[in-house]
C-alpha cells in the first residue's frame, strides 16, 4: 500500500491499560494510523479522551453504533480500513458484528466474546463478511514461541506426550475491586466478564499458548476452579488437567492470587527425544532438553535460530523484545493481510496471527473448565 492504514478503535480511553498497548503496537511499524473512536460507553469520556490523542472531533463518537453508522457512510479515500476492540468481555460481539456487517476489518482483544454462543455466532457472521477479523492472543506473537513451535513441528522434540502450562499472577489476591480499580472491577464481574474470571481471562492465554506450540486439541479436561477472595463473584485460581487428541497429557495452572508473581506465563513441553521451556518474563530465551547433552539455550536475534523466529525478530541480539514487540508482530501479520486485500492480490499463504477460530476454541474451553468444576472436577469435552 502507498498509504497508511486508517483505524478506528472502540474502548480504551483515559484509563484503560490495553488501549495504551494496542496503540503503540499498531504504530510500532509506521502503517498505521488511529483516525477515529468510541473510546467509552460515556460520551463525554470518549471526547476527552479524542482529545488526549489528538484526533479530529468529528470522528470522536458518543457509541460506537454513531460511529459505524458514519464511518460507513465516508468515502473511500477516508473510510476506516479496521477497527480495534478493546472493551470488557460483554462488549466485545456487538461492536464487532456491527462493524464486520458494515464492511470493515476487525481486530479484537480476547476472550472474543461473552460467551460460546457468542462466539460461534461471531464466527458466521466472520465467515459470511468476508472480511478479516484477527484475535489479539499476543504472546504467540513472540519469536521464540515461533521458535517453539518449529521444533515442535521439525521433529526435535518427537511425539509429544506431556504439556505443563503455567500463569500465576497475584495482583488480585485481594480484593482491589471494591476500591474500585477499574482493571479488577470488570474482570471480577460476571455481568462484565462472562463465566470465569481468572480462567477467562488469564487461562485463555495458557490454553491457546499451548495448542499455537504443540497444535495439540483438547479432547477433555478435568478443572477444579476456587475463588478465595471472600466475596468474590468469580474464579480467582483454577487448576486443570487435559488430554490431548493423539494421547498427550497436559495440566495448565491459572491463578491471580499467587502473592509475588507477576506475569509468570510459562510452558514446558515434553516429547519422547527432547523438550522445550519457555518463560513469558524472560521471553528472548527458550531451553531445549536432551536425556544425553548439556540443556541448550536458544536466543533471539542470532543466526541460528530458525527462519519464522528470524521473520518475527526486530533487533539484533542482547537488545531485548518482549510484550509490546509480540503485540506489534500480530498487528504485523494483519496488515500484511490487509495490505494484500487492498491491493485486490490473494492472501499471503504463511499469514500468522490469531483468528476467530482460536477465539471459538478459547470460549469452549472457558465453558467446558466451569462446566466440569461445577461437575465436582469430572471429565468433560469441549463443545465447539
Amino acid at each position: 500500500m502507498r498509504r497508511k492504514l486508517r483505524y478506528g478503535m472502540i474502548g480504551g480511553g483515559r484509563g484503560a491499560f490495553i488501549g495504551a498497548v494496542h496503540r503503540i503496537a499498531a504504530a510500532m511499524d509506521g502503517k498505521a494510523e488511529l483516525v477515529a473512536g468510541a473510546f467509552s460507553s460515556d460520551p463525554k469520556r470518549s471526547r476527552q479522551s479524542g482529545e488526549d490523542l489528538f484526533l479530529d472531533p468529528a470522528r470522536v463518537y458518543g457509541t460506537y453504533a454513531e460511529m459505524a453508522e458514519a464511518e460507513a457512510r465516508l468515502p473511500a479515500d477516508r473510510r476506516l480500513d479496521f477497527v480495534v476492540i478493546v472493551t470488557p468481555n460483554h462488549q466485545h460481539f456487538g461492536p464487532a458484528s456491527l462493524f464486520l456487517k458494515a464492511g470493515f476489518s476487525v481486530v479484537c482483544d480476547k476472550p472474543v466474546t461473552f460467551d460460546l454462543a457468542q462466539a460461534r455466532r461471531l464466527r458466521a457472521i466472520v465467515r459470511s463478511s468476508g472480511k478479516l477479523f484477527a484475535l489479539t492472543h499476543n504472546y504467540t506473537g513472540n519469536a521464540m514461541v515461533k521458535q517453539a513451535r518449529a521444533f515442535v513441528r521439525d521433529g526435535t522434540l518427537g511425539t509429544l506426550r506431556k504439556v505443563v502450562v503455567e500463569y500465576p499472577q497475584g495482583w488480585l489476591a485481594d480484593a482491589i475491586e471494591l476500591s474500585g480499580q477499574k482493571q479488577a472491577s470488570w474482570r471480577t464481574d460476571p455481568k462484565r466478564s462472562g463465566a470465569a474470571g481468572c480462567i477467562g481471562d488469564i487461562g485463555t492465554h495458557a490454553e491457546n499458548l499451548a495448542r499455537y506450540i504443540t497444535g495439540l486439541e483438547i479432547e477433555e479436561l478435568c478443572a477444579d476452579l476456587s475463588t478465595f477472595v471472600k466475596g468474590r463473584k468469580l474464579d480467582d485460581d483454577g487448576n486443570v488437567l487435559l488430554r490431548f487428541k493423539g494421547g498427550a497429557k497436559g495440566v495448565l495452572l491459572a491463578s491471580q492470587i499467587c502473592v509475588g508473581d507477576e506475569n509468570a506465563l510459562n510452558i514446558r513441553v515434553y516429547g519422547t527425544k527432547a523438550s522445550i521451556e519457555w518463560h513469558q518474563e524472560h521471553p528472548n530465551e527458550l531451553a531445549l532438553k536432551f536425556p544425553d547433552q548439556p540443556r541448550q539455550i536458544w536466543r533471539r536475534g542470532n543466526g541460528y535460530d530458525g527462519a519464522e523466529a528470524r521473520r518475527f525478530t526486530r533487533l539484533p541480539a542482547g537488545h531485548p523484545e518482549g510484550y509490546l514487540e509480540a503485540f506489534g508482530n500480530i498487528y504485523q501479520e494483519v496488515f500484511r493481510a490487509l495490505a494484500a486485500e487492498a491491493d485486490g492480490k490473494p492472501l499471503p499463504t504463511d499469514l500468522d496471527f490469531p483468528t476467530i477460530d482460536d477465539g471459538v476454541e478459547g470460549m469452549a474451553f472457558i465453558e467446558a473448565v466451569v462446566k466440569s468444576s461445577r461437575l465436582g472436577a469430572r471429565w468433560v469435552k469441549p463443545a465447539r
